[in-house]
Order: C-alpha cells, then structure tokens, then sequence
C-alpha cells in the first residue's frame, strides 16, 4: 500500500504545479450550505484542475454588517471558483459583488433556488422566482459593479407556479437583464411543507422541462442540476445543456471527480489513486493545524473518498471518532490511512 507522507517529507519530492484551468460551466460542483466551505474546495481541487467549484451561501447582508474578509476567505489554489450570493437588494447586491471580485473570485452567482424558512424570511432565495423583475434589477446593479460574469441558480418553478410558460417568463425577463448563464435544478420547490432536504427529494426531477428552456433560448447558456450520480449521466445531458452540475454524489463520493478532467474537457492526466490524491491534501491540513485550525474542520471533507473501497470503512469510522478530539494532529489522519490499501 502507498502510504502518507508530512508535508516536510513531500518538499524533498519534485512537485508538479498546473496554472488554475480556465472558467467552464461543462462540470461544476453545487454551493452546499455546511458542505462546500473553503476546506472541501481545496481538497476537490486536488481531484480535478477543470471543475467549477461554488462556495457556500453568502448573504449579502452578512457582507454589509459582518467580517467580510471571513467569510469571503479562500485559497487561489481553489481557482476556478463561484462566489454564490443570497439577497434581493440590489444596491447591497453590487456590494457583495464588489467585495466578491476584490477577494479573486471567478464569477458571482445569485441564489434563487434555496427554499429554506430562513431564506424566504430574508425574501431572496428561490421565492425570488415570483419576482424576475427584481432578480432582473439585482443582475443590472451587480454587472454594472463588477467585471465578473454574473450568473442565477434557480429551480424550474415553486409552489403552483410551476408551468414552462412561468418558467420562461422568468429566464427571458432576467437575460434581458443582461444574465446570460442560468444553473437550473431540475425540480420545483415547494416554500411550505417541506425541508430542505425534502426539497432536494420529493419534488420529482423533471429534465425535459431544463431541455425545452434550452431549445428556447439557444442563445443562453443552460446548466442543468439535480439528481446526476454518474459521470455518465452526466455527458449524456450535454446533449441537452451546455453543462452539468452535480451536488451531494461529489460530496459524499469526490472520487467521482478523478476522471472529470479527461472525460469532460479532454485533458490528459496520469491516472491517480484515492492515496495520492489525499496526499497532495497534506500540506494544506498541516499548513492549517498550524494556524489553529480543528483537524476535523478538514477531515469532514474526506470521508467518502474511500468509499467502497476495502478498508473505507474504518477510514471513515476512525476519523469520525478521533479528529474531533481537541489534540488531534495529523497522525490521526496518517493512522486512518493505514486501513486502506
């Protein structure tokens, strides 16, 4: 078996660094509150040079009152990346979005698919979808603030306004906007009666609607979202959209993103196993235990990665059970490795 080495042992080793890929909507991975922080996009970054990743959730009036350099916080080496902003002033918007290009990020995406209690009480998120004048208002003020493209994530519909004809209503209103890119979760949401996460599951994926929003505004670029598991599911909606964007299957089995890059956009890369992908994770974990940072604020990112492979399960188990501990270090993790081969 590979096994880890420290990052002070990897130095002695030639390491071979790739300029950040250039901006492409053909794969992308989902904002996911509580799961796509700045740690799990460094670690998916080592996966795939070409994926485009999407931060977490940021309100924009989270930016306005609060430590904007906190929550805008990342790592270049995470490049290509979305900052995915909530809100529905547009004044407060272009704010956020100023603050978002000053941080380096690579575009700025408006949440209008979320259908959590708190967002709708903050009236932004997918309840948005029964205003597209004023998601048309927020896309004017943040393009006319920043140099970025700005892009929307929506759903195909909520509640009972869930016909095509209210669908393109609400793309057609907002390109004449000026948004040109619009990430479309295949499913409607329903604003009361069901989670979150019911949401993610009960409304059921309607893909044709996403293809016939294409077929009417070829002009527009149509990334579609929901319920994708396989890369080759995947490639096959490319027939259809112009990319995909997977969401929990990345999350919870990143390994799925290995061959992206080579099957997605082409590029030829040596093959690498689950090992050595986690090895070029090391410096970045110890580089952050050294600023203080919980070991376990980066090991929750890497509990799939083994999944079923021989030994994934005590990987998982023994980091669930040790990186939590206030002294745990990085031989919790190198003693994890030691069950997989």
């Amino acid at each position: 078996m590979q096994s880890l080495k420290s990052a002070s042992e990897q130095a002695a080793i030639p390491q071979i660094t790739e300029p950040p890929a250039a901006l492409s909507h053909r794969f992308c991975v989902a904002p996911m509150m509580d799961w796509t922080d700045r740690h799990d996009r460094v670690f998916l970054r080592q996966l795939s040079a070409h994926t485009l990743l999407y931060t977490e959730m940021v309100t924009s009036a989270a930016l306005k009152h609060g430590d904007a350099n906190y929550l805008l916080q990342h790592s270049p080496d995470e490049n290509p990346v979305a900052l995915q902003l909530g809100g529905s002033d547009p004044e407060e918007l272009a704010q956020a979005a100023v603050l978002g290009e000053r941080a380096g990020y690579d575009e700025i995406n408006l949440n209008v698919g979320c259908p959590s209690d708190r967002v709708q009480s903050g009236a932004f998120g997918a309840c948005l979808m029964a205003e597209p004048d004023l998601v048309g208002r927020c896309i004017q003020s943040m393009m006319a603030s920043v140099d970025l493209p700005v892009t929307v994530k929506c759903r195909i519909g909520i509640d009972d306004r869930d016909s095509q004809a209210e669908l393109e209503d609400f793309v057609g209103k907002v390109a004449t906007a000026g948004c040109e890119l619009f990430i479309v979760h295949a499913r409607k949401a329903i604003l009361s009666g069901l989670s979150p996460k019911e949401n993610r599951e009960i409304p059921p994926l309607n893909y044709e609607s996403v293809f016939t929003l294409k077929r009417s505004f070829p002009e527009l670029s149509i990334i579609i979202n929901g319920g994708i598991k396989t890369l080759e599911e995947g490639i096959a909606l490319l027939d259809s959209t112009d990319g995909v964007m997977l969401g929990r299957e990345a999350y919870q089995n990143p390994f799925i993103l290995n061959e992206v890059d080579n099957r997605f956009f082409g590029a030829t890369r040596n093959a690498s196993t689950r090992v050595e992908r986690l090895q070029k994770f090391i410096p970045y974990i110890e580089q952050e235990l050294d600023r203080g940072t919980p070991l376990h604020h980066m090991t929750r990112h890497i509990l799939g990665l083994f999944k079923g492979q021989k030994g994934g399960k005590q990987f998982r188990r023994h980091l669930s059970e040790n990186s939590y501990k206030k002294s745990a270090g990085i031989e919790i993790l190198f003693d994890a490795a030691s069950f997989v081969s």
